[in-house]
């Protein structure tokens, strides 16, 4: 890989896949890292080892949810993938992999800047602002998950948003810093193979999904008090209950009445 010219300018950004936690591919441009692990997944499965992460320094068509596009600057933020082979979780409970992704993201923000909070399902928020956003593709294997496959934008290093995207922020943004990209990307991974060890362990008892989601549940954004949120019937106030082991967000309005929504079901009023 050639690297970036202001990579010269970070400690430690130039990295072998040898000094990296999980196997590690770097590419200089790719479309979409998610794509591309799915199509080396499809072509030479048994050569992919589980936790395999794809790091582009430049990706020229990102997806994020809803359809969107992931905005990232050259060589400035970290937008990687990585591969799943989570057989022993059931489909009905594929959540518990976002959360693990999402909290592992959001724990390894927390060692550089206060106010990091997890948007549900899982974008990452500073504040009122988004850092980083997810995307997981999941293949069924029957009643379990063959494969899962989480693509991730991190902003970092970017100084300046000129998408029509409302309400993006980046780390340097937030600490007026220059930071370590490839740090930062280890210790993200280190996390979630840690979060993914502890759930394969725990499988034949509740215990580590019971902690996976209590930690998950103090760190999500607006949980306390009430805030606005739209559905199909217009906007209105709640407070957020809980988050069920399905992924289904509860929210209680003014009224006492519990309300209960799918992914894409409600919308947050910011």
């Amino acid at each position: 890989m050639m690297p970036c010219p202001e990579m010269k300018k970070e400690p430690n950004l130039i990295i072998t896949p040898a000094e990296f936690p999980v196997p590690l591919i770097i590419l200089p441009e790719t479309g979409s890292t998610n794509n591309y692990l799915t199509q080396l997944c499809d072509e030479q499965p048994s050569a992919v080892q589980e936790l395999t992460t794809v790091i582009a320094e430049r990706q020229t068509a990102g997806k994020g949810q809803r359809g969107n596009s992931w905005e990232s600057e050259d060589c400035r933020n970290i937008t990687f993938s990585f591969v799943l082979y989570p057989i022993f979780i059931e489909a009905r409970h594929q959540f518990i992999l976002s959360q693990i992704v999402s909290l592992s993201i959001k724990e390894e923000l927390d060692e550089w800047t206060d106010g990091i909070s997890i948007k549900w399902p899982n974008d990452i928020y500073w504040n009122e602002k988004k850092i980083c956003g997810i995307l997981i593709e999941n293949d069924l294997s029957g009643h379990h998950i063959g494969r899962s496959i989480s693509g991730i934008g991190v902003n970092i290093n970017q100084d300046v948003f000129r998408s029509n995207a409302p309400n993006p922020v980046s780390l340097k943004q937030i600490t007026g810093k220059t930071h370590d990209r490839y740090l930062i990307l280890a210790n993200i991974m280190k996390r979630v193979k840690e979060y993914y060890d502890l759930l394969r362990a725990g499988t034949s008892d509740s215990n580590a999904t019971t902690l996976i989601a209590e930690r998950y549940a103090r760190s999500l954004f607006r949980r306390e008090g009430y805030h606005r949120y739209a559905d199909a019937n217009g906007e209105f106030l709640a407070r957020l209950l809980r988050v069920e082991p399905d992924g289904r967000f509860i929210l209680e309005d003014r009224t006492g009445k519990e309300r209960g929504y799918l992914f894409k079901e409600v919308q947050y009023i910011l």
